[in-house]
């Protein structure tokens, strides 16, 4: 019989999401896990909904939030729209939100809405 695995979570906590516009138009992107750290990305395992990535070299990397950080990973892409389980160290899909209205406070990490237009100029989002 082949290795055969039960396993179930949930969609994540989506309390950050401020309203419903956008979640039927997220996309389809890959994440790049090696870029991402364990204890401070997804410490229980799974990469969390809302959190913020960047888009580099057509993968989705950590966000840079420093402020003077306006090319490469300092570019916001969204945020990813439900938990995703990693599972060893090949890269794999999320669903990324690119529009919509965010809660900044019910994110899984801290985040203050960029100010710099050229950190927030591949997205449409209203920060609440």
């Amino acid at each position: 019989m082949p290795g055969l695995k039960t396993e179930t979570f949930g969609g994540g906590d989506q309390s950050w999401l401020g309203s419903t516009h956008g979640i039927a138009n997220a996309r389809t992107e890959i994440l790049d896990i090696s870029t991402f750290t364990s204890g401070t990305h997804y410490p229980n395992g799974f990469i969390p909904s809302g959190l913020p990535v960047a888009k580099v070299g057509g993968v989705l990397v950590p966000y840079d939030a420093t402020e003077g950080t306006t090319t490469g990973a300092g570019i916001l892409a969204g945020f990813v729209l439900t938990d995703r389980k990693v599972d060893g160290t090949a890269d794999f899909a999320v669903a990324l939100l690119d529009h919509g209205r965010v809660r900044t406070a019910k994110l899984p990490i801290a985040f203050a809405a960029p100010t710099a237009a050229a950190k927030r100029a591949a997205t449409t989002f209203v920060f609440i």
